[in-house]
């Protein structure tokens, strides 16, 4: 039976996970493996080089984040066949299994580690002023971005309402602005309060954000809001349930890469990693990992 190296990130979740927790959990399902905690950005990145550089296959404990930062290190080092990645939910939101049916429960998780069954998904890439960042999941420009920033220092044990109540907090006082979004064949010039560049479905909790969304048509599915402020609290719950994309504030097209200008500085976040402001650019990478499903 192959070992998984089975990397714990404590920061994740409304609560920290334990490495026993995880222990427990992956041997009721059965899973041979070894389970380490690491704590930070630079301390994961290191951990899953040396596991990258080994025979055992690799699985992370943790969010949408958890996963993002993970892949980014995994191919920055990697310029062989894509890399093979297990996912165990702990984080906030867990949104890239939810387009699997994955559980968001460590031990049933546990259980999609065995077996040789892969899929095989599209990485995006967002690049600015902080230099280049992998993203696999969902990646914001505005006003979310602006929620993504504050959540983290609303308390954890709120959970996945934390970026709800971010938003709320950071929305009547975010400026809406002109934007400049441009991809291959197309361009938008005009006011807006957010863009959003969805490789998958779901972000913050389970809100339903791309329901037309792809991970395997090298394409991002970019939208473009242009509600006001007192329209946008309306459209949030239109937005958890995926019925909000034909609503006159949006404006939705698939793009393989893409170049957005603001005349403001707006705050930018992958995988609700909050990283830096515009300009940003973009672009996908089809089939560059391999998700253990």
């Amino acid at each position: 039976m192959t070992e998984w190296v089975v990397l714990v990130n404590p920061c994740a979740g409304r609560r920290p996970v334990s490495v026993d927790e995880v222990e427990e959990a992956l041997a009721r399902a059965g899973v041979r493996s070894r389970v380490e905690k690491v704590e930070g950005i630079e301390a994961m990145r290191d951990a899953v080089r040396a596991v990258a550089a080994s025979s055992a296959r690799l699985a992370v404990v943790g969010g949408d984040g958890t996963v993002s930062l993970t892949v980014d290190t995994l191919l920055a080092a990697n310029s062989g066949e894509p890399p093979l990645v297990g996912v165990l939910p702990a984080g906030t939101g867990c949104d890239l299994l939810r387009m699997f049916g994955i559980p968001q429960d460590l031990e049933a998780a546990a259980r999609h580690l065995h077996g040789d069954a892969d899929y095989l998904l599209d990485v995006a890439c967002m690049e600015g002023e902080w230099g280049r960042r992998r993203f696999v999941n969902v990646a914001q420009a505005g006003v979310g971005a602006a929620a993504a920033e504050t959540a983290p220092r609303l308390p954890r044990m709120l959970g996945a309402a934390r970026y709800s109540l971010a938003f709320a907090a950071r929305l009547p006082r975010f400026p809406t602005c002109e934007v400049t979004l441009t991809g291959p064949g197309w361009e938008y010039r005009g006011s807006a309060l957010a863009v959003i560049f969805a490789n998958a479905q779901f972000f913050a909790g389970g809100w339903n954000v791309a329901p037309k969304a792809s991970i395997v048509d090298g394409l991002l599915d970019v939208q473009v809001f242009d509600a006001t402020k007192t329209e946008a609290p309306g459209l949030v719950p239109k937005i958890v349930k995926g019925v909000h994309l034909g609503h006159r504030s949006v404006r939705r097209r698939n793009l393989g890469a893409f170049r957005l200008v603001t005349d403001l500085p707006w705050p930018v976040e992958v995988d609700g990693d909050y990283l830096g402001a515009t300009p940003v650019t973009g672009s996908v990478d089809p089939g560059a990992v391999r998700l253990k499903i």
